[in-house]
């Protein structure tokens, strides 16, 4: 397994990470198989989703933010709830596979690591098989 470390700026961000997994791929020497990206935190997650048009993230967060607001009648203590919500939502891993050492994500297509509760350092976990 690698670890990737992030440092998010944003309270919600969308981190194209494609190329670092891209890069424990080829580390690791895998010609065929699978890779899963694991995020190892509650208020934070991972998708793929178009890369071409920045503004697609943006539409995400924005969906994301209308239909889980950050203040609501929320009984967590810590103030935070909807990154847990969101994070849910979104998801804590992917897999993509693996085709002659390349990731075979579909044109358009990118991993994204998505901060829901930040600024904050964060892991991601690769594995591959």
């Amino acid at each position: 397994m690698q670890s990737l470390s992030l440092r998010t700026q944003k309270h919600t961000q969308f981190l194209d990470i494609t190329r670092a997994v891209q890069s424990a791929v080829s580390n690791r020497g895998v010609k065929d198989g699978i890779v899963t990206v694991f995020v190892p935190h509650t208020t934070a997650g991972v998708t793929i989703n178009e890369n071409a048009d920045p503004d697609v993230v943006s539409d995400l967060a924005d969906a994301l933010d209308n239909a889980v607001p950050w203040r609501a009648q929320y009984k967590h203590s810590e103030g935070n709830a909807a990154a847990h919500v969101k994070a849910s939502i979104m998801g804590s891993s992917v897999q993509v596979i693996i085709e002659q050492g390349l990731l075979r994500l579909g044109t358009w297509q990118a991993i994204y690591f998505c901060e829901f509760d930040g600024p904050r350092s964060r892991s991601v976990w690769i594995q591959t098989i």
